[in-house]
């Protein structure tokens, strides 16, 4: 056996003398490391005439390749050796039931959401979406609210940046902008039929979505949600808003007993306007007054900005709180636990 083969079988007992990759690479470095004996020997080539170099440097190299492969090798060893012992360790017992993935579910408020989408489009209502971020037009002077209307206050109302000191971007305080939104798309598909005095298919729209105002206590939220609803019509009544909006409220909260109160109230967007309030006759709320929107006929000036003739067209309006409603129909007496988030109250509605 020459040098270089004795050199190779020393590397090889070395290394498989090494019981952890500390100790294999401490073996490394004495045959592969700066002063290892393989680096000696290439370094001592330097003496060597260039027919010499040719002939060692191959021998050499041979070796190198030889002592890495048994390098290799014993590194995957210990590491197979490793992953044994984690195995062994980390043994499961598959007779045990597996663990399921927890199964989600709809948020409260979006189940109530549903709901009161379900019952309006039962009765012809559409459902209408718009953006959050609204124009200080549509969210207050289409609706007749005036520029010193308290609503317009910064302590009221989140402004953002994007418009101008005329005409101001806020988060929309309500959902009603998309009443006059709906309605001039509305009258601009019929304005034809209008224009020809054939008349304009009713609108009929429900719009929910979330909003913004600067209040948050046991009952009021930072951003909430609300839900407006619109029926403009040529002879649509005070009647009307009556009948379907008690409808609504004796389809979700399943009591044909409900009582409803239409209490005289002022929105600048309604004439005459009323806070609607509701009685339960059974349960822990029963013969307390509950007050759950607010609503009217739709002020002569909306109408206009809508595109309409209030001479012709006439309607009500209504603005309800789907927060409110939930907090009701599951017996929840502070709004707050509805955004915190916590999944041990929310997998109580699953």
């Amino acid at each position: 056996m020459n040098e270089l083969d004795s050199l190779v079988e020393s590397a090889r007992q070395l290394f498989a003398q090494s019981t952890t990759p500390a100790d294999l690479e401490n073996a490394k470095a004495q045959f592969l490391g700066k002063s290892g004996r393989l680096t000696d020997l290439m370094k001592g080539m330097a003496q060597l005439t260039v027919e010499e170099k040719k002939s060692r440097g191959a021998a050499i190299n041979l070796a190198k390749q030889a002592v890495e492969a048994a390098l290799t090798d014993r590194r995957q060893a210990l590491a197979d050796a490793e992953l044994q012992l984690q195995l062994k360790a980390e043994a499961l017992d598959v007779s045990l039931p597996g663990r399921q993935r927890g199964r989600g579910g709809l948020h409260p408020v979006t189940l109530t959401l549903e709901r009161i989408e379900q019952i309006f489009g039962s009765m012809g209502f559409e459902v209408a979406e718009g953006p959050e971020i609204e124009t200080d037009w549509f969210n207050f002077t289409a609706l007749n609210t005036p520029q010193d209307h308290p609503a317009r206050s910064m302590h009221d109302t989140f402004y953002v940046e994007g418009g101008t000191p005329d005409a101001p971007h806020l988060l929309r305080t309500h959902t009603s902008p998309m009443q006059v939104r709906h309605a001039m798309q509305h009258v601009k598909r019929h304005r034809a039929k209008i224009d020809a005095g054939q008349g304009m298919p009713e609108i009929r729209v429900i719009a929910p979505g979330r909003t913004y105002r600067v209040d948050s206590d046991a009952t009021h939220s930072p951003m909430f949600h609300q839900c407006e609803g619109l029926w403009i019509g040529e002879n649509v009544s005070f009647k009307d808003l009556k009948v379907v909006f008690t409808a609504f409220c004796r389809t979700f909260f399943e009591s044909d007993d409900l009582v409803l109160r239409f209490r005289p109230s002022f929105f600048p967007f309604t004439e005459p306007s009323a806070e609607i309030d509701i009685q339960f006759q059974t349960g822990p709320l029963a013969g307390r007054w509950l007050e759950v929107a607010g609503s009217g006929q739709v002020h002569p000036n909306v109408v206009r900005n809508m595109g309409l003739d209030p001479e012709t067209y006439i309607g009500f309006a209504f603005g309800m709180g789907p927060d409110r409603l939930t907090m009701l129909r599951y017996g929840v007496n502070d709004l707050r636990l509805f955004f915190d988030g916590d999944v041990r109250f929310l997998t109580q509605f699953q």
